[in-house]
């Protein structure tokens, strides 16, 4: 475990993806089978541990420490794992130290009951890091600022292969890797992938400015509505469903109304959405519903039917398609989708423009709600994993902003346990004859470090009552702190009771200068809804 806690420990304190990605081929170089194998797999998800839940660790606890003691700790640290970490006695003459590959062939086989006697006894073992390594595994959350992509990005430049060489090859490969690792340090031939229906890496677009479009000719492009959905490739060969994110994610098991309706061999691609009652597409909050869950009820199928709207076609039968032009790809996709269930696969729109200017304005004011703004793309693009210069664009409408009054915050977890950088704004609204404060949203990104501590600095200085781990701060007519609050999209929410829920808000700027009273009103966020 040592070196995993290592790992981890430099991988939460290192901020930057180029030193993130060092620290990780240093540790694919350093470390041996299969104790690195073990912690790829870690950091990419591949792992999940039945037997242990969180109230588990917080048991645990508190029966070896003082339960006031260890709330209070928990409340102020804000992180189960490091609160324990911490504050965890060890008993003298404890077990030696076990290492990765014994923890995790040990809770892979342990039962409920037995579950927390051994990771008490590795606790008992471990030093502080080593502890804090131990409860990030057991409980999945590591939250160390390396996403599965980042990981397979360190493991390609690692082996001096390209990352679409390890995402077409993941899901035929298992935990530890050891054939993968084998390839990579030149040991053996490549592995086969044993995958079926497997995923081909994605072909992305780059952000256009309006200077951008001077080099490229409105009659060479097409063009399609952006949605707020979510980019997935539907893939369906010799009787194997999958749904698939662009980054390669799996996610079949939370949509089986759209895997049933992939009647086709091969593999396409498209925005998966969720319709709704009119058949337009629905906000992404519906699309949330159904996103990340283990099983989806047949309640949610109903309330939340998907469905994907498809733009391109990479394999038709026994045809790999991605080496021919977009026209002739959309042409074949046209007829390919044709027999299908319109309900559950439909087809992107063309949208026609004859000149930048009319692109421009259905761009700033489209006629769907949820669309984000626009796709161009090149009619004689083949389909290119990565990020190919000068195929695909995308050309976003500008964000939308508010003015919104800081009303609570809570510490963060990992690196910002220590200060509060979750905040929740509202608006003003009138109630019960005056003026009050809704709350509308909550941001954690978008201030630099130095704007983070002003903002700890005025929380603490501010707090006027306790909720657990979250602080109410001043706020009225009189005195307030106003955050302009930038956000992609608005929907209506019968869970807030603004009515409202914001998409993708963070803080654009601390307005230190303007008066709480002037902040914006819910009647303001109301008529974006329209």
């Amino acid at each position: 475990m040592e070196r995993f806690a290592r790992l981890l420990d430099r991988l939460a304190f290192t901020p930057q993806r180029t030193g993130k990605l060092a620290l990780l081929r240093a540790h694919f170089a350093d470390t041996p089978d299969p104790e690195r194998g073990l912690a790829l797999a870690a950091l990419t998800g591949a792992l999940s541990f039945k037997s242990v839940k969180a109230g588990v660790i917080r048991e645990l606890a508190s029966q070896r420490s003082d339960p006031v003691l260890f709330a209070l700790s928990y409340d102020f640290v804000g992180d189960l794992a490091e609160t324990t970490a911490l504050i965890w006695p060890v008993r003298p003459g404890a077990n030696r130290e076990p290492d990765l590959a014994e923890v995790i062939e040990g809770l892979q086989s342990a039962t409920r009951a037995s579950a927390p006697g051994l990771i008490e006894a590795w606790l008992d073992a471990l030093d502080p890091a080593g502890r804090w390594a131990l409860l990030k595994l057991v409980t999945g959350g590591l939250r160390v600022g390396v996403s599965a992509r980042l990981a397979k990005t360190a493991l390609a430049e690692f082996g001096g292969v390209h990352v679409h060489e390890i995402e077409a090859l993941w899901h035929g490969l298992s935990p530890p890797y050891e054939a993968l690792f084998a390839w990579l340090e030149g040991r053996a031939d490549k592995p086969v992938s044993a995958a079926r229906a497997p995923f081909r890496p994605v072909m992305l677009s780059h952000g256009v400015a309006p200077r951008d479009l001077d080099a490229l000719a409105p009659s060479d492009m097409q063009a399609e509505w952006k949605w707020d959905g979510v980019r997935v490739q539907a893939v369906s060969e010799a009787g194997v469903r999958r749904l698939y994110t662009r980054t390669g994610d799996d996610i079949s098991h939370a949509f089986p109304d759209v895997i049933a309706a992939l009647d086709f061999e091969g593999a396409l691609d498209g925005e998966l959405l969720v319709r709704a009652a009119g058949g337009a597409p629905a906000p992404f909050s519906d699309l949330q519903q159904r996103l990340n869950r283990k099983t989806v009820s047949k309640a949610q199928m109903t309330r939340h039917p998907a469905f994907i709207r498809a733009y391109d076609l990479l394999v038709a039968g026994d045809a790999d398609l991605r080496a021919r032009s977009l026209a002739e790809r959309r042409a074949r996709l046209t007829e390919f989708i044709a027999p299908m269930d319109p309900e559950r696969l439909d087809l992107s729109e063309v949208i026609a423009f004859d000149s930048w200017e009319a692109l421009d304005a259905l761009r700033a004011d489209p006629p769907h709600a949820h669309a984000e703004g626009v796709m161009i793309k090149r009619l004689a693009s083949p389909y290119l994993p990565g990020r190919p210069r000068g195929e695909w664009f995308k050309w976003k409408r500008e964000p939308f902003t508010i003015d919104a009054v800081l009303m609570y915050a809570q510490r963060g977890h990992g690196k910002r346990s220590g200060l509060y950088s979750d905040f929740t704004f509202g608006v003003w609204r009138r109630e019960d004859g005056g003026e009050a404060l809704t709350p509308v949203g909550k941001a954690y990104f978008g201030f630099t470090d130095a704007e983070l501590k002003q903002l700890d600095a005025y929380v603490r200085a501010n707090a006027t009552e306790r909720f657990g781990p979250v602080r109410a701060v001043r706020a009225g007519p009189g005195q307030g702190l106003v955050l302009e609050i930038a956000f992609e999209g608005l929907n209506r929410s019968a869970r807030h009771k603004s009515g409202v829920a914001m998409r993708f808000p963070r803080i654009k700027r601390i307005r230190w200068d303007k008066p709480a009273a002037e902040a914006d009103r819910l009647e303001t966020l109301e008529a974006l809804l329209g």
